[in-house]
């Protein structure tokens, strides 16, 4: 660095270096500072905009929900939507015949196995599969894979039947989920 009494004397080149060196060095926090503190700012005007957009959403819902408005909105709400409470017994009939065409899958499980895949290849015709249901006992009636009734074996004409013999409950059908 030059001494300002003395212009013709001339520092020598680290001071000089170490000058530049502190000058760079002050840039680079000024400029991290200044980078922290406008991403900060631009977070915080993200969030006041948010805030902002909120409240006004707010603000225009609870004007639709007073006054005139609350009743044409729960006018239009009454004609989409019905009370379940407004004539339950007087529609039922009709409400159960909107499903009464849909078709079900209806099986009779006469009991299960569980075999390996070894076992499984070695089957041929004429083979015997062990189940672990027993001969007398009630076949499990089944309705889409769910279990709702227990019967026993009729033959009708030559053809095979099930008379059922017991409605399985709620509760019951919970237990025999867990088995």
């Amino acid at each position: 660095m030059t001494d300002s009494k003395n212009p013709d004397q001339k520092g020598t080149e680290d001071e000089w270096a170490d000058a530049m060196a502190e000058q760079d060095a002050s840039k680079d926090t000024d400029v991290s500072q200044d980078t922290d503190e406008s991403a900060a700012d631009a977070e915080e005007d993200l969030w006041a905009a948010a805030m902002a957009e909120q409240q006004s959403t707010e603000e225009e819902s609870a004007e639709i929900t007073s006054g005139d408005n609350a009743s044409r909105a729960q006018n239009a709400d009454h004609e989409v939507f019905k009370q379940l409470d407004e004539g339950a017994a007087g529609t039922t009939p009709r409400d159960l015949e909107l499903i009464m065409d849909i078709p079900v899958k209806l099986s009779v499980e006469l009991g299960r196995t569980r075999i390996t895949i070894k076992q499984l290849l070695e089957l041929a015709q004429g083979s015997v599969i062990e189940l672990d249901g027993l001969a007398g006992e009630p076949m499990d009636i089944l309705i889409n894979g769910y279990l709702i009734a227990q019967g026993e074996v009729v033959v009708v004409d030559d053809k095979y039947g099930i008379r059922i013999t017991e409605i399985i409950t709620p509760s019951e059908r919970v237990k025999k989920l867990n088995k």
